[in-house]
């Protein structure tokens, strides 16, 4: 056992990945790798929720070497990332579908972070150490843009905009279905699934999440399904992809939440970060705009529903 703690009265109530943070030191991104791996136990039953609340008296244990810490990450060159904007504060990319963001469980190398380094060498002091410069992210699946800090004040300040909902973050998406209204907010806490820790669920026990989406096109063949805007107003994991499946219209193409079905062939998820639009954090009075078209695998399965649509004689 590696560590082993008991819980006193004045953390009673504290969600048990702070209390493991604050125990080891580490990262609430290792933290929540810990706990998916089965590492935490709480009174010797394995926790692997991460919102799991400690009590006054309970033994909290992490089966990790204390002498193990994160390695450092190593730059590497050879990742091609395209680079929208840059300055002396703030990175903005386009990123390809198929690239993580940063190392984590299965993904120690080959990282849109490790490939930043290499060319930005300073924003490994910036941020999370696991996650150097990064301020949100894409999964590995999702296109599109995605902001970086390259310097501290940079990064508080991006950070503290998107927590209160100052970045504005506009996906496009194919879903399955047609939604019965053309426009619509989505306001249903997201949290992860006590049965599938990698997996997220709309829970009343999870994070505020709101989602408003806007029909843009629509198609009846092969079947019917809807291109879709949705804009965040907040960043839960895999947000939009939970909302839209939970009212009835999933991603095409996401077989984490029902949305893989052999009716429209797609390469991937159809999910892409098409816009940002948000005030310079250092510069003031500034504002920063950003849009990325759709990459060709996706505009491909857009194009083949637009040939099949019956034209009016």
């Amino acid at each position: 056992m590696a560590y082993s703690e008991v819980i006193p009265a004045a953390l009673a109530g504290e969600r048990i990945d702070r209390v493991v943070a604050m125990i080891t030191g580490a990262s609430r991104t290792r933290v929540t790798e810990w706990l998916e791996q089965g590492l935490v136990s709480c009174n010797d039953a394995v926790i692997t929720t991460r919102s799991r609340r400690v009590a006054d008296g309970d033994v909290v244990q992490v089966n990790v070497d204390p002498d193990l810490g994160p390695e450092p990450l190593i730059a590497e060159p050879e990742i091609d990332v395209p680079l929208v904007y840059v300055d002396d504060d703030v990175i903005v990319i386009d990123k390809p579908a198929g690239l993580v963001v940063h190392p984590g469980a299965g993904n120690a190398t080959g990282t849109l972070v490790q490939a930043m380094l290499a060319v930005y060498p300073e924003i490994a002091d910036i941020g999370e150490p696991e996650r150097p410069g990064v301020v949100h992210r894409l999964d590995k699946d999702t296109s599109g843009l995605m902001l970086m800090a390259r310097s501290a004040e940079a990064h508080a300040e991006l950070s503290a905009m998107l927590a209160a909902h100052e970045v504005e973050r506009t996906y496009l998406t194919l879903v399955w279905g047609i939604p019965e209204a053309g426009s619509g907010l989505i306001d249903a806490p997201i949290g992860r699934s006590t049965r599938e820790p990698t997996k997220m669920v709309v829970s009343a026990q999870g994070r505020e999440a709101r989602t408003r989406y806007t029909v843009l096109e629509t198609f009846e063949e092969p079947v019917p399904c809807a291109l879709v805007e949705c804009r965040l107003e907040t960043g839960r994991t895999h947000q939009i992809r939970v909302h839209m499946a939970a009212i009835g219209h999933a991603v095409v193409g996401d077989d984490r939440y029902r949305g893989a079905r052999p009716a429209i062939e797609t390469p991937r998820i159809f999910l892409h970060s098409a816009a940002l639009e948000f005030d310079h954090p250092v510069r003031l009075d500034e504002r920063l705009t950003f849009v990325s078209e759709l990459p060709e695998d996706l505009a491909t399965v857009l194009e083949s529903l637009r040939n099949q649509t019956p034209t009016a004689e």
